[in-house]
């Protein structure tokens, strides 16, 4: 059964929201925008097709805690696949597009725009949480944000959408498993650098993490391994048709090993031995993102459209 996409969008004011909204409807997606939270599953119900729902804390009814409960009853229907989308910044970035903009902060009230930022992050932060995919826009510039959002969403009904995405996706298992994953892959039986005081606060993107976990005597192994299933794989997933592959590795916490796996892979996938076709390969790093730090990238770029 093929399921409708629902495609739900929300974050801090001035992060790109709009700009994510935008994306969709180019893409072929009905575009809802701060419909009352007591109307949107009576509109989901009516449209048939994609469809986009923007809401934030402008929204008639808006709680975070009522935009979950939607969310949860939603997914009991098993016509519809719901996902999440968050759209953050650093404050310092938000402060600058607002004093360029001279815009009024919706939630600065008699306050500062800076209060009024604060506040918005509190209120959010639940959201933050529980989103299938946080995207941090201070350094992306709104061309990147675009093919970002239309390279992992598009429809595959416009030119030159053949060729089949790969992201890689670190991410915590007791934060779930993450719901758009082909396949998942478990890093939780290497040595973990999260006991070794100097390395703990670091991260799989730290070089000195990197080190520690590839010397684990099952490391190299394990990744070739991983690599072999997924060269084999691929060409497969093309052949079907299938337009965008998730692979997800997990560890205890998404911060060391999950994200040292990713960043191996990323690389040995992208290599033209391995990727004569030119698919592109994007990285992501679900914990990391949901602590501010922005992870995403293209290790391998979608050509360009003529």
């Amino acid at each position: 059964m093929i399921k409708q996409p629902v495609v739900f969008v929300t974050g801090l004011s001035g992060a790109g929201k709009s700009t994510i909204l935008r994306a969709l409807e180019d893409l072929g997606y009905e575009l809802v925008d701060n419909a009352p939270v007591q109307v949107i599953s009576d509109i989901v119900s009516k449209v048939e097709g994609p469809i986009v729902i923007g809401l934030d804390s402008r929204t008639n009814g808006f709680e975070a805690s009522t935009v979950i409960q939607l969310l949860a009853r939603l997914r009991l229907n098993p016509s519809l696949h719901i996902q999440l989308i968050y759209a953050t910044s650093e404050t310092d970035v938000l402060l600058r597009r607002y004093t360029a903009t001279r815009r009024r902060h919706p939630m600065a009230a008699g306050g500062t725009v800076k209060e009024g930022i604060e506040a918005e992050i509190a209120l959010m932060e639940p959201l933050r949480q529980v989103a299938d995919l946080v995207i941090d826009t201070s350094d992306l510039p709104p061309f990147e944000l675009r093919l970002l959002v239309e390279t992992r969403y598009s429809l595959g009904h416009d030119k030159g959408q053949g060729l089949l995405t790969l992201t890689l996706m670190s991410f915590a298992f007791p934060s779930g498993v993450p719901r758009e994953a082909d396949m998942v892959f478990d890093a939780r039986f290497l040595h973990n650098p999260y006991y070794i005081p100097e390395l703990s606060k670091k991260t799989g993107l730290d070089r000195e993490v990197q080190e520690y976990v590839e010397k684990d005597p099952d490391y190299q192994k394990y990744v070739h391994l991983i690599d072999e299933m997924l060269s084999l794989i691929f060409p497969r997933f093309v052949l079907e048709g299938k337009k965008y592959a998730t692979i997800a590795v997990g560890c205890s916490g998404g911060r060391h090993r999950s994200v040292t796996i990713v960043e191996d892979l990323a690389q040995r996938l992208a290599h033209p031995k391995h990727n004569q076709e030119g698919l592109p390969v994007l990285i992501m790093h679900r914990e990391l993102a949901r602590q501010g730090i922005q992870t995403w990238r293209w290790v391998a770029r979608p050509q360009e459209q003529e």
